[in-house]
């Protein structure tokens, strides 16, 4: 179990990280959203918040959703709307340690003016899609 929270510190979770693994995604709803690419950590339905109130939650697909601080705009996780499967942003645990930058998603979104150095699975967004389908039954 990890704790984490928002910028102001108004919002705190507990979370399960299903592998001590991160990973970047690179499209371009999560560009836009954190200002960069997302580095976030696989909780699956673990993650659960001590304090929610001040939380938003925009509706950004038919399948996704992504929640955030309203007043100091940290953005927090991105999950399917039904729970089963969330994202934290790494950067909003307390302790980072041990933890390992594994796999880049949505690789064919990203822009050219950038790349990471680390030796990573990279997947497309058809491939990242199709695995949700999967784990969905559908």
């Amino acid at each position: 179990m990890r704790t984490g929270g928002c910028l102001c510190g108004s919002v705190r979770f507990e979370a399960s990280p299903l592998r001590q693994e991160m990973d970047a995604c690179h499209c371009s709803m999560c560009r836009r959203w954190s200002g960069g690419v997302f580095m976030a950590v696989p909780c699956g339905d673990g993650v659960t918040f001590q304090s929610a109130a001040t939380l938003g939650i925009y509706q950004s697909s038919d399948y996704g959703e992504r929640l955030f601080r309203r007043n100091c705009g940290s953005s927090l996780i991105w999950r399917l709307q039904d729970g089963s499967a969330t994202a934290v942003a790494l950067q909003a645990f307390d302790d980072l340690s041990g933890f390992v930058f594994v796999e880049e998603i949505f690789v064919d979104d990203k822009p050219d003016h950038y790349a990471f150095a680390n030796e990573t699975r990279k997947r497309t967004g058809a491939e990242v899609m199709a695995q949700f389908a999967n784990e969905q039954g559908a």
